[in-house]
């Protein structure tokens, strides 16, 4: 095979991989994994070929390298808590920056790629939103599991884990319908955020919203819709006392209680808990999944600024689990404050190049894009593990593909400087 069709075939592979991504982040994280894998070798093949190493001066991909790097220190044996496996899962998470590199530089390069992969991730949207509905109104979603034991819709999942993929997901999938009509933005954005209220699920409605609030700031002919969307929300929100009581006690009843007593609820303690690994390990953290080796050593077990009952003790058991359920004190306890900071001006490079070239009239799949990534990392959000597959396999896809159309917007830009659209 002649030399010059080699990446083609390369950036093919890659392109089903990265297409066949989002139906495995749902259904199969191991084969994510592997997909994942793919795209990466299938990059750096074409970046060996072509000697194209350019990509590596990025600014993202720099910090982005030094973060890496430092928690792979933090987590040698003898350095970090964890041995062994803590170095080679510290090792893996290179994986994520490199796919990143490839949907922008080279799977999502062409205009094409880049509508496949947004009708792919509107039809994850509609499949969990679809399932939601039928598990509402039947009791049983497609699969024929019922509602979880608190009351929550688990859409086409087994277990309450749909709120957390549609409420990025709705932001890519919704906003591109503004194209065509209003009216169909309108009814889009009111099923949607009617949907998330169904689940049941706080965390992912409180996220909607805020990505509403940042949807209807960058995008002006939305404004009306979002406002008119976030009041519908409202009423049906209320309404769930009558039509969805589990709902209902879920997201007002239980969070209000939450949010009154904070220290003494579950998000409290884990917070408190990493707060203490931090403060006795400020520069080097625990390691990758420190707080996981780390949550039960009676050394961490006292209180961290937080008042209440458990105040002595840090909640004893009750503040352990296997990550502190916030990217960010999980980057403090793996990597101490070193690693906060890298790991911090990564997400703000991230979303400052999805921004590139937005202009005053942006197009609403790029907004969609930041915003699915933006409330993904917001800092005060509840959150799996940044390195679970089903979370930052869905952060690294929204990322790159932002990316990829910021690399576009710019490269049109040089091209034709009279129509240049001015930098956000």
């Amino acid at each position: 095979m002649p030399n010059d069709i080699k990446p083609r075939w390369a950036n093919r592979i890659a392109l089903v991989a990265t297409l066949l991504l989002p139906l495995f982040l749902m259904y199969g994280r191991a084969i994510a994994e592997m997909l994942i894998a793919v795209a990466d070798l299938a990059f750096l093949w074409t970046c060996w070929r072509d000697r194209s190493w350019r990509w590596l001066r990025a600014r993202w991909v720099i910090v982005g390298g030094l973060w890496w790097a430092w928690l792979i220190l933090c987590s040698l044996p003898g350095i970090g808590a964890g041995g062994v496996p803590s170095l080679l899962q510290a090792l893996a998470v290179g994986r994520y920056l490199l796919f990143v590199a490839a949907l922008e530089h080279q799977v999502l390069r062409d205009a094409m790629p880049r509508i496949w992969l947004g009708r792919v991730l509107a039809a994850c949207a509609v499949w969990i939103g679809l399932n939601s509905w039928l598990q509402f109104a039947t009791g049983q979603n497609v699969a024929g599991f019922g509602r979880w034991m608190d009351g929550e819709l688990t859409g086409p999942f087994e277990k309450p884990r749909a709120g957390a993929p549609l409420s990025r997901l709705i932001f890519p999938a919704m906003l591109p319908a503004i194209r065509r009509s209003r009216l169909l933005a309108a009814i889009s954005a009111i099923a949607a955020v009617g949907t998330i209220v169904l689940i049941g699920q706080r965390m992912p409605l409180l996220l909607t919203l805020l990505g509403l609030v940042v949807s209807a700031l960058l995008l002006r002919r939305l404004r009306t819709i979002m406002i008119l969307t976030i009041a519908a929300g409202a009423i049906l929100l209320a309404s769930t006392a009558v039509i969805s009581p589990p709902s209902f006690r879920r997201l007002v009843t239980k969070f209000s209680d939450q949010m009154e007593h904070f220290g003494e609820s579950p998000y409290g303690l884990l917070a408190g808990r990493a707060l203490v690994m931090a403060e006795a390990h400020p520069l080097l953290g625990r390691g990758f999944f420190g707080f996981r080796t780390g949550c039960n050593n009676p050394e961490y077990a006292h209180g961290f600024a937080w008042e209440g009952k458990y105040a002595a003790d840090g909640g004893g058991p009750d503040g352990c689990n296997i990550h502190p359920h916030n990217h960010y004190l999980e980057a403090l306890t793996d990597a101490g404050i070193p690693g906060l900071v890298l790991f911090s001006t990564l997400m703000v490079l991230w979303l400052g190049g999805m921004l590139r070239r937005l202009g005053p009239d942006p197009d609403p799949a790029r907004v969609g894009l930041f915003v699915a990534a933006f409330i993904h990392e917001w800092p005060l959000a509840s959150a799996s593990s940044f390195f679970a597959m089903d979370t930052g396999g869905w952060l690294v896809v929204f990322v790159g593909a932002g990316l990829a159309y910021a690399r576009a917007a710019s490269k049109t830009a040089a091209m034709s400087p009279e129509l240049s659209i001015p930098s956000t």
